[in-house]
C-alpha cells in the first residue's frame, strides 16, 4: 500500500496546486487527462468538461465518481473605492474565508492577488467588528495593488465575472493528518488515480466493468447528470466522508453513507459495501449525512436507471479548512480494492 499512498499524496498536492472552482476547471482536467494517459489509459473529456476513463473489465458496469471542482467565488462588483464584492460559487461560506489570501483570474488571462477582509476590518477603528454578522455583503477583497477607485481596478484588466480562488494551505503532519482547503473532493480524486495506477501495475483482473468519471460541476449540483456509459448498472460516488456531531466516522476511517439529504442510498449497494469492508478488515463507519448531496444523487435525479452508493475518507470541517488522515485514505483505497475486485 505504501507506494500507492505516496502516489496518492503526491497527486493530491498537485491537484490542490491547480485552482479549479466550478466553471473554471479546464487546467485541472487537462492535468488529469495527461496523468491517466501516462498511467496507460485512454481518457476522454466530456462535453461538460469532466474526464471519463475506462479501466477495463466486463459486464455489470460500475461508474466510480469523484469531483475535481471546488468552492470558490466570482467578482460581482467593483466598488467605487477599488475593493471587490464577490458572489459565492457553490456552498462557499463567508465565515470561512475571512482573512484568506486569494488569486483573481481576470478574463484577459492576467492574475491578481488580494485578501478577503471584513469591511472596515481594523479592530482599533471599528467598534462593531466583533458583532458584525459575516455575509458576502459585509466582506470584500482588497487587491494587492495601488488602487483606490473603480477606474484604477479596470485599468488592471479586471471585470465582473473574474473567478476568485482561495489559498489551500496544504499541510501533511508527521502524525499523518492532511490539512487543506478542498480535500472535498480532490482527496478522493487522488485516491481514484491511485486505484487506476494499482490496476495497471498489478495487472488486476477486474470482476466487472469499471469506469472513472471525474466530474466538474458537483459543487453546484449537476456534476454527474450526463455522460453515463450505457452499460453502467451501478453508480459509486467517492466523495468526502462526513465527520461531526451525531456521526460515527472519524478521519481515520472510510465512511459508507446510508442516507443523505436526498434520501437513502440503494440498499443492495450499501449492504454489499459493508459486507466487502467487513470481509477485507477495512475500518469503516456507516452514517447518515444530514446536509449532503452527491454525484450519484445528481445522476439519479437526471433519470439514470442504476443502483447508487457513496463512500469516502473521513473529512472534518467540510467547506472550511478541512482535515483528513492517511489512515482514512488507506481504508478508502482498501474498500475500493475489495468492492471492485
Amino acid at each position: 500500500m505504501d507506494q500507492y499512498l505516496d502516489y496518492i499524496l503526491e497527486q493530491l498536492k498537485k491537484l490542490l496546486e491547480i485552482d479549479s472552482p466550478s466553471g473554471f476547471t479546464d487546467r485541472v482536467t487537462d492535468y488529469l487527462v495527461e496523468e491517466y494517459t501516462r498511467l496507460g489509459y485512454a481518457p476522454v473529456k466530456t462535453k461538460k468538461g469532466g474526464v471519463l476513463v475506462d479501466l477495463g473489465g466486463e459486464g455489470n458496469g460500475v461508474l466510480t465518481m469523484a469531483h475535481v471542482d471546488t468552492l470558490g467565488g466570482m467578482v460581482a462588483e467593483i466598488k467605487d473605492n477599488g475593493r471587490l464584492r464577490i458572489t459565492p460559487v457553490g456552498g462557499l461560506n463567508s465565515n470561512n474565508i475571512e482573512t484568506e489570501n486569494v488569486r483573481i483570474y481576470c478574463l484577459d488571462g492576467s492574475i491578481l492577488e488580494g485578501v478577503v477582509q471584513l469591511e472596515d476590518a481594523s479592530i482599533h477603528v471599528n467598534k462593531d467588528y466583533q458583532t458584525t454578522e459575516r455575509s458576502f455583503d459585509k466582506i470584500e477583497i482588497l487587491l494587492d495593488e495601488p488602487v483606490s477607485s473603480k477606474e484604477d481596478v479596470k485599468k488592471l484588466g479586471l471585470e465582473n465575472g473574474a473567478f476568485v480562488c482561495m489559498d489551500t494551505r496544504f499541510k501533511l503532519t508527521d502524525s499523518g493528518y492532511i490539512k487543506s482547503r478542498f480535500l472535498d473532493d480532490k482527496l478522493s480524486t487522488a485516491i481514484l488515480l491511485g486505484y487506476a495506477r494499482y490496476v495497471k501495475q498489478e495487472k488486476v483482473a477486474l470482476s466487472r466493468k469499471v469506469y472513472h468519471h471525474i466530474t466538474v460541476f458537483e459543487e453546484i449540483g449537476h456534476g454527474a447528470c450526463a455522460s453515463i456509459p450505457q452499460d453502467v448498472e451501478e453508480l459509486l460516488s467517492v466523495d468526502m466522508g462526513c465527520v461531526g456531531k451525531g456521526l460515527e466516522c472519524s478521519e481515520r476511517q472510510v465512511s459508507i453513507c446510508v442516507k443523505d439529504s436526498r434520501g437513502p442510498y440503494h440498499y443492495q449497494t450499501v449492504k454489499a459495501l459493508i459486507e466487502a469492508a467487513k470481509a477485507a478488515g477495512v475500518d469503516y463507519a456507516a452514517d447518515v449525512y444530514p446536509y449532503y448531496g452527491s454525484d450519484a444523487d445528481a445522476a439519479l435525479m437526471a433519470g439514470v436507471d442504476a443502483r447508487h452508493g457513496l463512500i469516502g475518507p473521513g473529512v472534518y470541517a467540510s467547506h472550511g479548512y478541512e482535515r483528513a488522515h492517511v489512515d482514512g485514505v488507506k481504508n478508502t483505497f482498501a474498500l475500493l480494492k475489495a468492492y471492485l475486485g
